[in-house]
């Protein structure tokens, strides 16, 4: 479970986070929703202890991020524009994203790979990959071993139907036990994935 107490986050006198009061449960796909700049990524980065908070405290099972912890025990995530080695293939970034895995770590990097439609044997490195295609890498590298939170920042970007289609089938099956937040503007492919939307407007959070 993770549970936000009134959290907010200020560059300069500017507040970006005001008092936000949230809290997220495993079984349940979340959804974010508002402009760029509203509040969605900074809230995320919160989350998963890459910004800290100015004020408030974020739980994680009882445990106090930023104070008990620096990161969430098992993530993963994809946030703004994914990032890999250039002259690694898609199968060489993940090994070593995966090198922590002790299990199989072969069958869940192919099978990652394969959810988002790319071809784990495939020898094109990532400096040639389409737009499409390294946002398909952030997603595999978010969903790989499948962690107990997943947060996805703008995850559709880009992508073809047919793999629309399949990240959406990926993300609700894996939704049982555990967190799913997802950040998106567009209300159409929210409200056909997340139980429960959040709007952010200039930092605040409302039920839709």
């Amino acid at each position: 479970m993770i549970k936000i107490e009134n959290l907010s986050k200020k560059f300069g006198k500017t507040y970006v986070l005001s008092d936000v009061n949230l809290e997220f449960t495993p079984g349940m796909i979340y959804g974010l929703r508002g402009t760029n700049g509203s509040g969605k990524t900074m809230l995320l980065r919160c989350i998963t202890g890459m910004l800290k908070p100015t004020s408030g405290r974020i739980l994680i099972d009882e445990k106090e991020l930023y104070k008990d912890m620096d990161f969430p025990e098992n993530l993963g995530m994809l946030i703004e524009n994914p990032a890999f080695i250039g002259n690694f293939t898609a199968y060489e970034n993940l090994r070593i994203l995966g090198s922590y895995m002790t299990k199989n770590p072969d069958e869940i990097i192919r099978k990652a790979l394969d959810v988002v439609g790319l071809d784990p044997d495939d020898k094109k490195k990532y400096r040639k990959f389409s737009l499409g295609m390294k946002q398909k890498l952030g997603i595999a590298a978010a969903i790989m071993g499948e962690p107990d939170i997943i947060i996805l920042d703008e995850p559709f970007n880009a992508l073809d139907e047919k793999s629309l289609e399949k990240v959406h089938h990926e993300i609700c099956r894996l939704k049982d036990e555990r967190i799913i937040i997802v950040a998106c503007h567009d209300k159409t492919e929210l409200d056909s994935l997340a139980d429960k939307i959040y709007i952010v407007r200039e930092g605040r959070f409302f039920d839709e």
